[in-house]
């Protein structure tokens, strides 16, 4: 376990990046055994890929802009996108909070 230090996760990919790829793959680990699949790999290839996490007494994912317009090549609907975004967000929150054995922050332990 790597000792998390706030200030180094400023420059998250040169001190932590092992383990934001652990975060990462378990999230999306979690999110493919309880949602569909091709949803859950167009939400990670169309959007976290381009997102940004940060730490502030606990963590955020900074999305990009218009993340339920990036998702394509699924039949769904923009609301569910809208859903599934916002509990793989969490879930990733909760991963991130996990690898650094951190406390989750309240909103992170929401299901």
């Amino acid at each position: 376990m790597t000792e998390f230090d706030p200030e180094r996760f400023e420059d998250k990919y040169v001190h932590y990046f092992p383990e934001l790829q652990e975060a990462y793959k378990r999230a999306f680990e979690t999110m493919n055994e309880q949602y569909d699949s091709q949803l859950i790999h167009a939400i990670d290839q169309q959007v976290l890929n381009e997102s940004e996490p940060f730490y502030d007494d606990g963590f955020t994912i900074e999305l990009p802009e218009d993340p339920t317009e990036r998702v394509s090549g699924v039949v769904v609907s923009d609301d569910k996108v809208d859903r599934v975004l916002d509990r793989y967000v969490t879930e990733l929150r909760r991963e991130l909070a996990a690898v650094f054995d951190l406390e989750p922050t309240e909103d992170q332990h929401e299901k």
